[in-house]
């Protein structure tokens, strides 16, 4: 499934809703290693972005979007409406994001 075919609205621009699959869940859990706790310790001393930990967030958010969009596809969905991200911090260290939307079949809305 393409990532154009999802939106955080709940309606597609364009396509009309055909069949509604339910909501739709991509999970992962993740730590940081002590060597990037590390590296991030020393880049606090010098301030601004923590690159570390931005590439591990952005990581770690495209990876519970792909496995959101392979369960909405394995339902036979084509897009996701209702697109949304949460995290939870289990334990120390250990983080678990949640990618997840209502799955959908939409079809081209027709030429007004």
């Amino acid at each position: 499934m393409n990532t154009a075919m999802t939106t955080t609205a709940f309606e597609l621009e364009g396509h009309r809703i055909v069949k509604t699959f339910g909501v739709v869940r991509g999970i992962i859990v993740r730590s940081r290693s002590i060597f990037g706790t590390i590296g991030a310790g020393l880049q606090t001393l010098v301030g601004g972005n923590i690159s570390i930990f931005t590439d591990l967030c952005e990581q770690t958010r495209r990876d519970a979007l792909e496995r959101m969009l392979e369960h909405a596809n394995a339902l036979g969905a084509n897009a996701v409406i209702g697109l949304r991200y949460d995290a939870t911090e289990i334990m120390q260290g250990v983080t678990e994001v949640l990618c997840y939307g209502t799955a959908v079949l939409v079809e081209a809305a027709p030429a007004a």
